[in-house]
């Protein structure tokens, strides 16, 4: 008797364990969006992969960890340098391979980084843009080159100024170049986005500006025809992939009142990086603001401010993480969250910053990584929409769930073929919070409990390439 008494108890607290849910009609806030993204540089070894000349498997062990580590964060995009001086981070017919792979340019890894990066990037639900310096030929001419390189393919658009080889803007033939290795990479590689930085002419060497003989007004109007035809192609090839530019921080020295700056990248380097913005050449702008809050005179949130003012795209800053503890000014951790806070108070601008660089994450250099996850990165978060590309809506997905009692396993089907990847949100007594993003492969997924506590309600949402987001399937218990 008391053996079939403890075999009915146990079956009874089976069934009290067991948690069904099913279809609801409530209605959860939309889930939460900010771009959270950290640049990765490959020249000269700065981020990735650490070293030339490490086998494949141990740069892509690194590039793993990276992406790791952004997922533990909550970040959501990686802008990984692959074109940094006319060579390719990815297998290409057009240009050699990086030497900061294996050490010696043209020389095959003996895999495809970007399609590695992206693969692995995907299946984190984080967005890859692709990185590219559009005109520099060479960091230090110094370095050794091989035969399809630009510098001996078509010497006569290359320059050497001070230590670098630039190819001549104005020249069609680099423009061509690098219209055809961007565009390559959009068609051929499931990118995200591409991402140009701040290097159109190059940076004043000792006081002298790029030797080709052009006024600042001309050089601005090669750079500005080359901003707007790449947006242009890039939205004819994919109109879902992203085009941003990251350059310097400051517009003109003075603007806004009261800002000091060494460089007028304006005048100096053919950057009118305000028109860009006003005339809708970019899905997003990421200015380097690489400052401290204070003083005034190269304000991070002066600087904000004014740039959010520009145009109606997003303005995402490019924020210095790697300058914690660092020579530049010895700033603390609390610096850089304050800077995020900021990012997301300041201006009509769908919230988002970019991390200088994933390096300072990965060392979680001064706590900032520990700072980051126990408070602005707590939850997931979904990238921005592009309403002024697209405003469709996808499909309502299907989802059904049932909990164990540690831990609720959401099934997953997508509402049509346009879902990228499922928001997932779930409800403990009445308060929603975000709990995981995933990309559209993904049939399930299970939800922890939080604090002892299943949640009492999840919502499932479809988003598509654009950002745009499905009605909810809600299911409550």
């Amino acid at each position: 008797m008391l053996a079939r008494i403890l075999s009915l108890t146990c079956l009874l607290a089976g069934f009290a364990a067991a948690q069904s849910y099913r279809p609801s009609g409530e209605k959860p806030p939309r889930p939460a969006r900010e771009f959270r993204a950290a640049w990765a540089a490959v020249v000269y070894n700065i981020d990735w992969p650490s070293a030339k000349g490490l086998s494949s498997s141990t740069q892509q062990a690194e590039m793993r960890g990276i992406l790791d580590k952004m997922a533990s964060l909550n970040m959501n995009a990686l802008i990984l340098q692959v074109r940094p001086h006319c060579d390719a981070v990815y297998q290409s017919s057009r240009e050699p391979w990086s030497p900061w792979l294996t050490g010696t340019m043209g020389k095959s890894p003996g895999y495809d980084p970007l399609e590695f990066a992206i693969r692995q990037a995907h299946a984190r639900g984080i967005e890859v843009h692709a990185w590219f310096n559009p005109f520099r030929a060479l960091s230090n001419a110094s370095h050794p080159t091989c035969a399809n390189h630009v510098t001996k393919a078509a010497p006569q658009i290359t320059k050497r100024y001070g230590s670098l080889v630039w190819c001549d803007p104005a020249a069609t033939e680099t423009r061509a170049r690098a219209f055809g290795a961007i565009l390559d990479v959009v068609q051929r590689y499931d990118i995200d986005g591409v991402h140009l930085d701040d290097y159109f002419y190059p940076y004043p060497d000792g006081g002298k500006i790029f030797p080709d003989g052009r006024s600042p007004a001309v050089r601005r109007q090669i750079v500005d025809d080359f901003v707007e035809k790449l947006y242009a192609d890039v939205k004819r090839t994919k109109p879902w992939v992203r085009v941003g530019i990251s350059p310097f921080g400051i517009w003109r020295p003075g603007v806004p009142s009261g800002i000091e700056a060494g460089l007028d990248a304006y005048e100096q380097i053919g950057c009118d990086a305000r028109k860009w913005l006003s005339k809708g050449w970019v899905d997003y702008l990421a200015p380097q603001l690489y400052w401290k809050d204070q003083p005034r005179k190269q304000s991070f949130s002066a600087l904000l401010e004014w740039w959010r003012q520009q145009g109606s795209r997003p303005v995402w800053p490019g924020i210095a993480t790697t300058r914690i503890g660092g020579p530049e000014d010895g700033r603390p951790a609390s610096e850089i969250t304050k800077q995020v806070g900021l990012s997301r108070t300041i201006g009509k601008s769908w919230a988002g910053h970019i991390h200088w660089s994933v390096k300072g994450l990965t060392k979680n250099q001064g706590g900032i990584s520990n700072l980051l996850a126990k408070d602005a990165y707590s939850q997931p978060a979904l990238v921005p929409p592009m309403p002024w590309v697209s405003q469709s809506t996808p499909a309502r997905p299907g989802a059904n769930a049932s909990g164990n009692g540690s831990s609720v396993r959401v099934s997953l089907q997508s509402g049509d073929r346009s879902t990228a990847r499922f928001a997932i949100q779930a409800r403990f007594g009445r308060q929603w919070r975000m709990a995981k993003v995933v990309p559209a492969g993904a049939k399930s997924v299970d939800l922890a409990s939080l604090a002892g506590r299943l949640p009492d309600a999840v919502a499932v949402s479809a988003v598509d390439r654009f950002g745009n987001l499905s009605p909810p399937a809600v299911l409550a218990r």
